[in-house]
């Protein structure tokens, strides 16, 4: 299980993200790792799920480079840099089906 882990842990955020993808798909081997990207990729299918690992592997390098604030903070940034106005960010990220859990604004 040692050498299992080792290469889980190799791939880092994404490799945890697919492991739970696959274990809820309810298949295994090969069927498994279909059905993962697939579930991770929804309209786009495998070959989105593959980008959604990629973009995951980009964010929790920067994640753990930089931090969230400085990233955020940078991205606000940028949005307002393309003619965003902080009134369109906000109502933008309100719009977005966020369950109650986990909404901030309680």
């Amino acid at each position: 299980m040692d050498k299992l882990v080792d290469k889980i842990a190799a791939l880092g955020v994404p490799g945890l993200v697919l492991l739970v993808a696959m274990a809820v798909t309810g298949w295994a081997g090969a069927a498994a790792i279909t059905a993962a990207l697939a579930l991770l990729g929804g309209p786009l299918g495998m070959l989105g799920g593959i980008a959604v690992l990629v973009l995951l592997a980009l964010i929790s390098q920067g994640l753990a480079e930089y931090g969230f604030e400085a990233i955020f903070k940078s991205t606000v940034e940028q949005l307002r840099t393309q003619g965003k106005s902080k009134s369109d960010i906000e109502r933008e990220i309100e719009s977005y089906p966020i369950s109650p859990e986990f909404d901030v604004r309680k």
